[in-house]
């Protein structure tokens, strides 16, 4: 996994390396005071998996070359696919944000039509210079004893310094619009579901979240 080259760096905004933490879609930019209000508004606290991920999320928006209409993937369940959601078109119910859970702190960004994007994840030999940081990432330290403003302080300096951003060419498979198919009505439960899930709902092949009383 390669640094920031050369070549991507210099099509990236002069903003990345300013007092601008982040942006969105739209060209809205926003401090590090005003990026956490917002995480807290949308997140419900001030989460510094998020607050990194605002970071990320834009490093790989001004990536992108101007005006490509993009979809997203998160590698990730755990914050980042927020961070999409608060600064992109992308969301999980308009099915341009997918959750691929491979377990690793990553996301990418890349055109709807051609599939060429970037990818954008933490460095782990980078967080090695930010302890608390990479003690809160590795998880080497139980929350009581993390040191959280010390911790906000360590990924408000970092920054951009401990990601890593390469070019991309998504899978063919990502690019195929996604459909339910044909609906029916399940003949157990009698609501409507995808008849590609088989004869009977899946909720009604015992993968319901719920009980009825």
């Amino acid at each position: 996994m390669s640094t920031l080259s050369p070549s991507t760096r210099a099509i990236m905004p002069s903003h990345t390396r300013s007092r601008v933490w982040c942006r969105d879609h739209t060209g809205r930019k926003y401090t590090y005071d005003q990026a956490t209000g917002l995480i807290r508004k949308f997140h419900g606290h001030t989460a510094p998996g998020l607050i990194i991920g605002t970071k990320m999320v834009t490093l790989a928006m001004d990536c992108l070359p101007k005006d490509t209409i993009f979809d997203a993937v998160c590698e990730t369940t755990s914050c980042l696919p927020d961070a999409v959601q608060m600064l992109t078109p992308c969301t999980v119910g308009n099915g341009w944000l997918r959750i691929q859970d491979l377990g690793r702190y990553a996301v990418i960004l890349y055109s709807k039509r051609e599939g060429n994007g970037f990818r954008v994840a933490i460095d782990p030999a980078k967080l090695k210079k930010w302890p608390e940081f990479y003690a809160w990432f590795f998880k080497r330290k139980a929350k009581k004893d993390q040191d959280f403003n010390r911790l906000l302080k360590e990924i408000h300096a970092a920054g951009e310094t401990v990601l890593n951003v390469r070019a991309v060419a998504i899978k063919p498979s990502y690019l195929v619009r996604r459909s339910k198919g044909a609906i029916g009505t399940c003949v157990q439960c009698g609501e409507a579901f995808p008849l590609a899930h088989g004869s009977s709902c899946r909720g009604c092949q015992g993968q319901a979240p719920c009980e009825t009383k």
